[in-house]
């Protein structure tokens, strides 16, 4: 009979430390989930936020005064302006120059 306790007792240590080390896990996985899910709502933040900041630097009129500013580019005027057809120069003062048509 004091055997038989003995191995109940056994078992039952065996079961209890089984379970702490069970919860523990869980507590552990827990917290880990629970920082996956802030960084994963930190990336979803950082992502919404380069998303406007990509719209921001590709708006034209942002482009177009970098255009103006920066590299002092000019919208060309009708009589700057080259039409071609077929690898020829048919409009512009080019054309002109050359004796094509208009």
């Amino acid at each position: 009979m004091s055997r038989l306790c003995l191995v109940f007792a056994c078992v039952l240590m065996l079961s209890a430390l089984s379970l702490v080390t069970a919860r523990y896990q869980s507590r552990l996985l827990f917290v880990s989930s629970e920082r996956m899910a802030a960084k994963t709502q930190e990336l979803d933040v950082e992502w919404r936020r380069l998303q406007l900041e990509r719209a921001e630097l590709a708006r034209n009129a942002r482009v177009d005064q970098i255009a103006r500013q920066e590299l002092k580019m000019v919208v060309p005027t009708p009589a700057q302006t080259v039409y071609m057809k077929n690898g020829q120069i048919v409009s512009g003062p080019a054309a002109m120059m050359q004796g094509g048509e208009q």
